[in-house]
């Protein structure tokens, strides 16, 4: 279903992108998905997100909203009927959900591209550290927000869920990349599963790119984009 005249500006490999695609899926909106080139930016996209020229730009009846989360609350709240609620209806249970979705982008994501960019053995090793504590906290996170429960928000796929899972492939792909492993089975048996139940959604399935095409494009943008040379 869909109310109004829905697109979607992204870019296919953007786990921010990705996110969006999947709240819309699992919603069954029905939308256009625009596909944008983050080097050589549309007149369309400059024109809905005048401010960071970024994706993903969601359009509504020709009103821009910007930013992934943001974008996810909007979802959320304009078709609250329509699919599992992304946040739940408790303040403080919100608040938590908003608290680990920040958590996610402002740690979990930066230290792991800081892998991939890394120069040195050093800064490598610091960012794979940095990466591993930080799927710790949320191996303490997933504990608190499910409740015992298969996702971070019930039941069901929902907030940090997205905010998280949209991740999963860049990072696997980083492990093969360098030869290492994030997710480990003693420390985070919780996140484990958590990534097997995530994975096997249909509306995942459906969005989520292949780990071997976002390997393709890591090692291209370590190459030419960041110059990181054969560090391994």
């Amino acid at each position: 279903m869909v109310e109004g005249d829905l697109k979607l500006l992204g870019a296919w490999a953007s786990p921010y992108v990705i996110r969006v695609r999947m709240v819309l899926e699992q919603k069954g909106l029905s939308y256009e998905y625009i596909e944008q080139d983050i080097f050589n930016k549309s007149e369309l996209l400059l024109k809905h997100n005048p401010i960071h020229k970024k994706v993903p730009v969601l359009i509504h009846n020709d009103q821009s909203i910007c930013e992934s989360l943001v974008i996810l609350h909007y979802i959320d709240e304009n078709w609250s009927g329509t699919g599992p609620p992304l946040l739940p209806t408790n303040p403080y249970e919100r608040a938590l959900s908003r608290f680990w979705a920040a958590y996610i982008d402002d740690k979990f994501f930066p230290s792991l591209v800081g892998i991939l960019k890394a120069k040195t053995e050093e800064t490598k090793a610091e960012k794979i550290a940095d990466t591993i504590g930080a799927l710790e906290q949320l191996e303490e996170g997933f504990k608190k927000c499910s409740a015992g429960n298969d996702f971070f928000g019930g039941d069901s796929i929902s907030f940090v869920d997205v905010t998280l899972g949209c991740q999963l492939t860049w990072m696997k792909a980083a492990e093969n990349i360098l030869g290492i492993e994030l997710l480990d089975e003693t420390k985070m048996p919780l996140l484990i599963e958590w990534q097997k139940r995530f994975l096997a959604e249909d509306f995942v399935k459906r969005v989520l790119p292949s780990v071997e095409r976002i390997e393709e494009l890591a090692r291209i943008v370590r190459a030419t984009i960041w110059n990181v040379d054969s560090v391994n």
